[in-house]
């Protein structure tokens, strides 16, 4: 097991998520950043939907309980066995009674420590992650707390083989503080003025202080709206409707001058108007984004976004051979 000796700002139990139930208002939660945690787990030779511990913005001070091998992805931060420096993105030995720490994290917002075996928590709704709202999955539904003892999976056959292999640089996620992200425009966008389409792809976003797993705020330029007669239902303002369903990566337009994008633990359903959608090969780095990042944002086809969603997973997969 892992016995936790600080709990650090948010760490949880996640995997790739919790699919088939968003109709019924239970959204997938998962990894934030899914390329770093997948990257994590093949380098342990785990099966892709091992779940691992998403550490955010502090990372925890960790006991291990039993001898395995484990790797750290995602934002980079500095780590220590007993004290002495381990390298990100490579598999590292740790023994009984070893004590895991971490320095300041240098840049992003989400790390991962993924093990030989995972983390051996309850199954729920097909997933082991973590949805803190509702205090469902993961470790009894919620962040880890100090003295939480968390089992984990028995290190996989021939585990001491995969001690020191590492993903290659040219696999290696960026953690920029500003971003270029592919949307693609439908649904209520017609309801914004060609001038305000234009504002939305020409002029930056600025991620405020309100930045979480479940969506993203942003500030920007002021959005106009054609002008019409909110239906019966909807709310006064013109980014009002009557309650819709959303979806992850939506771009939700709360008034004229703000967003909220879509993230793992989203919101189902509401009444803002939804002008587009953040491509899900994007949103891995949108998660990772901290406050007064900016982003920039361009429209892709529906093809486009297909492609690069391809693209992403065939890196992937030759990460993959060339781990083997």
């Amino acid at each position: 097991m892992i016995r936790v000796l600080e709990p650090g700002l948010s760490t949880t139990v996640q995997d790739m998520g919790r699919d088939g139930y968003y109709h019924l208002g239970i959204p997938p939660s998962g990894a934030a950043d899914k390329y770093s945690y997948a990257l994590g787990n093949m380098l342990l030779g785990n099966p892709a939907s091992f779940a691992a511990l998403e550490m955010s913005l502090i990372c925890p001070r960790l006991a291990f309980g039993k001898k395995t091998v484990i790797a750290i992805t995602g934002a980079p931060v500095k780590a220590f066995v007993n004290g002495q420096e381990i390298p990100m993105w490579q598999n590292v030995e740790v023994h009984a009674g070893d004590i895991l720490s971490f320095g300041h994290m240098a840049a992003g917002v989400h790390a991962y420590l993924c093990v030989s075996g995972g983390i051996a928590v309850p199954e729920i709704m097909g997933s082991k992650s973590t949805y803190v709202q509702s205090g469902l999955g993961g470790f009894h539904g919620r962040k880890l707390q100090k003295g939480d003892e968390v089992e984990i999976g028995e290190p996989l056959p021939g585990y001491a083989r995969q001690v020191g292999k590492q993903i290659g640089e040219e696999a290696l996620p960026v953690f920029p503080k500003e971003l270029d992200v592919r949307v693609v425009l439908g649904l209520a966008s017609h309801r914004i003025s060609d001038e305000g389409v234009r504002a939305f792809l020409n002029e930056e976003w600025v991620v405020s202080s309100e930045a979480n797993r479940v969506g993203y705020r942003f500030h920007g330029p002021s959005l106009h709206f054609e002008p019409f007669e909110t239906p019966f239902g909807a709310g006064s303002g013109y980014s009002n409707v009557v309650d819709t369903a959303y979806m992850l990566g939506g771009i939700l337009l709360t008034n004229s001058e703000e967003i909220i994008i879509q993230l793992s633990d989203a919101t189902t359903g509401g009444g803002f108007m939804t002008m587009g959608v953040v491509i899900s090969s994007d949103l891995d780095q949108i998660a990772q984004l901290r406050p007064t990042g900016i982003v920039r944002f361009h429209a892709v086809t529906v093809t486009q976004a297909c492609e690069a969603r391809m693209a992403k997973k065939q890196k992937l997969q030759l990460v993959a051979e060339q781990l083997k």
